[in-house]
């Protein structure tokens, strides 16, 4: 369903691609080849309203730059500024908020705060390499929680603009092996369409995991022990990214991305360090345990929420309806999750460090009250249990004829 309407979006664009942004039409008919993430990225908010997801993945300079894009016909812009859904006041109130926490400082990095997490990363791979021989299930589990917390930290760089970021974007792909270039295409469209089934990546579909009951031609027999057999699947996490991440580099190499060759070359270094100081029952454990432990933080966060069959055009409300935060409750939980327990605010300032994440949790608290918007927070294990209860709901559910990649449920209803 959702590949046909984008087939006859895209078709029906003549001779421009128009989008809005900060309430002017743009036409980027020409410029979506030049587009460096990719021109689909354009294509799928033609005749819409892109202003959110502009400020949310660009720098302060790139924004910069769509001021000196050509603007659409007026007669174009007027006719579309008519038919298009009109900005609502929460996304007047958060183009407010973000304006002001940019004036703030809320997007400069603490250097300190960022040494202390590579001076910790450090030390769980030596840890690991010194009890190689002396303590193997040890190095497993410091291998494992290296691997994990490179993931957390890479993902902060990936995601963010600033110039410690950038320099620091190799980080990922040779100490974690998970590749910028499929992670960046991956989860920025999660960022972008949140639980919308069909475009959302990050969202688990069969034949493993079902989120949703499937048409009978997607179904697997999997699905009715997916509640059982949920953690193996999620043991594999790790190794399916680091495949995924290969896989995406080669291309990115011939179609000349920013820094593909780089990566690749830490892909390298990094199977060679592996290899050589890590035998394999230490490091194919380890990837295994570590994907266990990333799959058990990242999975829950939005599953438990709202998935959408249609585009949102009030971006911001849909995070605050798919997005759960976590509520820890000891040091070592918050240090293993990463950040990634201020779900809800990484999603709605992905390119802020999250150092800042914390004292941010107040300020969008106010924001939702303010705005009528729900704030989804759940103990991490009540949030673990709601995972679980989706998992065996949808196990137990009927396939559902003519049910697409992309279907609508809140609460378990289905509509």
């Amino acid at each position: 369903m959702w590949a046909t309407v984008e087939k006859e979006r895209i078709i029906s664009s003549g001779t421009s691609l128009d989008v809005r942004i900060h309430g002017t039409w743009y036409d980027l008919q020409h410029w979506r080849k030049s587009h460096p993430a990719g021109e689909s990225w354009i294509d799928m908010y033609q005749n819409r309203d892109c202003t959110e997801v502009m400020d949310a993945f660009h720098s302060s300079k790139a924004r910069k730059m769509w001021q000196r894009l050509p603007k659409s016909n007026e007669k174009v812009a007027t006719q579309l500024e008519n038919s298009v859904a009109a900005v609502t006041p929460v996304q007047n109130e958060f183009r407010k908020l973000r304006m002001k926490l940019e004036s703030e400082g809320w997007f400069k990095r603490d250097l300190v705060y960022e040494s202390k997490l590579l001076l910790i990363l450090s030390s769980l791979f030596l840890g690991a390499a010194a009890s190689v021989s002396s303590i193997p299930l040890l190095s497993t589990v410091l291998l494992s929680l290296a691997f994990t917390n490179a993931g957390w930290i890479g993902h902060d760089y990936i995601h963010g603009t600033d110039k410690f970021s950038v320099r620091m974007r190799m980080l990922a792909p040779l100490l974690g092996g998970l590749g910028c270039t499929w992670w960046r295409d991956k989860h920025n469209r999660h960022h972008a369409h949140t639980n919308q089934m069909g475009v959302d990546g990050d969202m688990a579909e069969g034949p493993f995991l079902f989120t949703y009951a499937p048409d009978p031609s997607k179904d697997s027999p999997l699905r009715k022990v997916q509640h059982l057999t949920f953690p193996f699947v999620y043991s594999l996490l790790f190794l399916l990214w680091r495949f995924r991440s290969i896989q995406a580099v080669i291309p990115a190499i011939k179609e000349r991305r920013l820094q593909a060759k780089e990566e690749l070359s830490s892909f390298i270094i990094h199977y060679i360090a592996l290899f050589t100081i890590f035998p394999t029952k230490i490091w194919i454990p380890a990837i295994f345990l570590s994907g266990l432990f990333s799959a058990f933080i990242v999975t829950p966060t939005h599953q438990s929420d709202t998935f959408f069959i249609e585009e949102q055009e009030d971006w911001v409300t849909a995070q605050f309806n798919s997005t759960r935060n976590a509520n820890l409750t000891n040091p070592f939980s918050t240090w293993l999750w990463g950040g990634m327990q201020y779900q809800l605010e990484h999603h709605l300032f992905p390119t802020m460090p999250r150092s800042k994440y914390p004292k941010l949790r107040s300020i969008i608290q106010s924001f939702a009250q303010k705005n009528g918007l729900n704030y989804l927070e759940s103990g991490e294990v009540d949030i673990l249990k709601m995972n679980w209860r989706l998992y065996r709901d949808v196990a137990s559910a009927d396939p559902i004829i003519g049910s697409p990649k992309s279907c609508f449920r809140n609460n378990m209803e289905k509509v």
